[in-house]
């Protein structure tokens, strides 16, 4: 399999990179505008400081622009979020509702070790 997909992988970590970006602003977009099902929340408060990493950071990483550093303060905001919202509630994330949280952190780390990539504003200002 490697064979034949191997020569598009370069193209197949542009697109996990544009949709964690994107899916990750749109939890943002609910605490900072109240947008697709979501509360707005102040922006001067733990959340709304977690809103504006989300949805600025998301968008950041979508397009490829700083992503290594955005990519790693986003992974650690999912290891906050994950260790103090989801953490005490059980030991598996699939009991206490943190899959998203973990596999936003691990992306996001994994990002931040690679860079942009191909296909990004990083590679253009090169």
């Amino acid at each position: 399999m490697q064979k034949v997909l191997g020569r598009f992988a370069p193209y197949f970590y542009v697109l996990l990179r544009v949709v964690a970006g994107l899916a990750f602003a749109q939890h943002g977009a609910q605490k900072l505008f109240g947008l697709l099902g979501g509360e707005a929340v102040s922006l001067m408060s733990q959340r709304g400081l977690a809103g504006i990493i989300e949805f600025v950071g998301g968008i950041m990483i979508a397009i490829g622009l700083f992503t290594s550093p955005v990519a790693f303060l986003a992974s650690g905001e999912m290891a906050w979020a994950y260790f103090q919202a989801h953490a005490p509630r059980g030991f598996w994330p699939i009991q206490n509702g943190g899959e998203l949280a973990v596999l936003y952190c691990f992306i996001f780390l994994y990002l931040s070790a690679v860079g942009s990539g191909k296909l990004s504003i990083d590679a253009i200002r090169k």
